[in-house]
């Protein structure tokens, strides 16, 4: 048995599901490239795919530095055919492209808005559909929720995702007079008692200062979390990107969602008028326009070939100087010969 063979076993059942068993293409759950890079000085690069076209040159790149790759539908639940439309595209370009480098897919981060039980039982549903989608991993934005609602809240949500054994992420409620270190004390104390298993806890770039970051929060984030069992993962990194990149990897941190430029390329894709449309209804949902063209994207028209090769070669390379500032390059075979070796486990 080859170890691709034996490290596709390992995908979770319901990405198999998705994708069939004849995909030879390695979707995992990102705890297990934890496990296999635990002792990597890298992070798990984690790169929003706001328009379709720039899925080959990512998946390019990843393969260009034998590196693993994380890819983020920012909005699953835009409309109920999200989440699938996303993997099946992912799948599709990866197949394409006989991609065999490790690969995990993130759903979200999902806003909690509220916590009563009729928004929570709708929620609930687009997890149980994010999952059935094949997302090896799913994010959770409690940030508008107070300790004891977001506690409360995941208690409910964390079901269809926990159950399945997949990866869960979850940023913790909006810092109170404690402070940032607090907020995500009390909400991993009160997971731990309700034994909510968490992979990832998520802190912003915002919320750790910005393009200056605070390394000693997040360097204490890190070990508050270790107690728990979980790992840091810095999200929506657009300030310090790419210079910051380094440094989060340094304090601790084991995944690394990069905004970057990629929204900007999404978006720049698009003829301006086209472009134009896309910012004036940003502007009224209060949102970032390159993120909006992960809703709109199937109602724009499409791209030509040439935009499409320019957003392809745009995106390996802003890709292959993620991978190199996070230490992703080589982990890809790393990983899979780790993994190979100790599946077992």
């Amino acid at each position: 048995m080859s170890v691709l063979d034996k490290v596709l076993s390992l995908r979770p059942g319901n990405t198999v599901a998705r994708v069939g068993p004849g995909s030879r293409v390695p979707l995992l759950n990102p705890r297990e490239l934890l496990r296999a890079l635990e002792r990597t000085p890298a992070a798990l690069p984690c790169l929003p795919v706001q328009a379709r076209g720039a899925l080959p040159g990512l998946l390019r790149a990843a393969r260009s530095e034998d590196a693993v790759l994380g890819l983020a539908c920012a909005h699953p639940t835009a409309d109920r055919g999200a989440a699938e439309r996303f993997v099946a595209a992912v799948h599709e370009a990866a197949v394409e492209a006989e991609h065999a480098r490790p690969v995990f897919l993130q759903a979200g981060p999902v806003r909690v808005a509220k916590p009563d039980e009729a928004s929570l039982g709708s929620l609930r549903e687009g997890l149980y559909r994010m999952v059935d989608a094949g997302f090896t991993l799913v994010s959770l934005d409690l940030s508008r929720l107070d300790s004891y609602a977001a506690v409360e809240a995941l208690q409910a949500l964390a079901g269809p995702v926990t159950e399945r054994e997949l990866s869960l992420e979850v940023s913790a409620p909006a810092p109170s007079q404690g402070g940032l270190l607090d907020a995500y004390r009390t909400l991993l104390e009160g997971l731990s008692q309700w034994k909510v298993p968490v992979c990832f806890v998520r802190v912003s770039e915002r919320d750790l200062g910005g393009a200056e970051p605070d390394v000693g929060t997040l360097r204490s984030l890190v070990d508050l979390a270790r107690d728990y069992g979980a790992a840091v993962s810095v999200g929506d990194v657009r300030e310090g990107f790419p210079r910051m990149l380094p440094t989060y990897v340094a304090a601790g941190a084991r995944k690394v969602d990069c905004v970057g430029p990629f929204e900007r390329l999404a978006l720049g894709a698009w003829a301006p008028d086209v472009r134009a449309g896309v910012e004036e209804k940003a502007a009224a949902a209060g949102m970032p326009a390159g993120e909006l063209v992960s809703v709109l994207e199937d109602s724009l028209p499409p791209l030509d070939a040439g935009a499409r090769e320019r957003l392809e070669a745009l995106s390996f390379a802003e890709a292959t100087e993620v991978f190199a500032a996070l230490g992703a390059g080589g982990t890809g075979h790393a990983a899979m010969r780790f993994l190979a070796e100790n599946r077992g486990e």
